[in-house]
């Protein structure tokens, strides 16, 4: 088989250029119930998904974010735009990190900012942050792109010796380890930066 590896790299460069985020306008002005908020959710992320029949979000899914406390508990059965703004966040995290993790990340923004018992002393909401994060996102869209296609040039110039489908099959391989030991080493930094946070528990210990 024969792996048009240009081609490849083009396809990943086009599909992050149109990389984009759930608008906080595009999110219901009221409380939905569980089934809205799934069928919500389903609809702003189906490009996200890697295959048709994967799920974004499930009842259980919801039921065990909020017995982990990811996610504060819904009030009368209905979840508010903070109670989603903090689904899309861990819909991306869960992906990466343990639930732990996700929780520790996830406490300070939920004792602080989440809207039925707002602490902010500088007046921002869930709704202000989560549009200031994925403005920040969106501006990396282009520099990672360059480095994409700087990793994608350093995989072409190794194995230099090696011509025909050889040649792209190993390059490919090779671009695929350079982009797993970056997401690697991110990881890594990611999970100490969280492990500085404080935990649940200590959270509760204080108070």
């Amino acid at each position: 088989m024969t792996i048009d590896t240009n081609d490849m790299l083009n396809s990943i460069l086009q599909s992050l250029s149109r990389i984009d985020y759930v608008h906080p306008e595009d999110i219901p002005n009221i409380d939905l119930y569980m089934d809205q908020v799934t069928t919500f959710m389903d609809a702003q992320l189906a490009s996200t998904k890697r295959y048709e029949e994967d799920k974004i979000l499930t009842k259980t899914m919801i039921n065990n974010y909020a017995k982990n406390n990811l996610l504060p508990p819904p009030v009368k059965k209905k979840y508010s735009r903070e109670h989603v703004l903090l689904l899309i966040f861990i819909y991306y995290f869960k992906n990466i990190f343990s639930i732990k993790d996700i929780e520790t990340l996830l406490n300070p923004l939920s004792e602080t900012y989440f809207q039925q018992n707002n602490k902010s002393t500088s007046g921002l909401d869930m709704n202000a942050i989560y549009k200031e994060i994925c403005a920040m996102c969106k501006e990396q869209v282009e520099p990672l792109q360059e480095n994409i296609t700087a990793s994608w040039n350093k995989a072409d110039e190794i194995f230099s010796d090696i011509t025909g489908e050889e040649k792209e099959t190993l390059k490919l391989f090779s671009f695929i380890c350079s982009l797993s030991f970056d997401v690697y080493v991110k990881k890594l930094l990611i999970e100490k930066l969280i492990d500085k946070l404080p935990s649940s528990d200590e959270t509760v210990h204080k108070k």
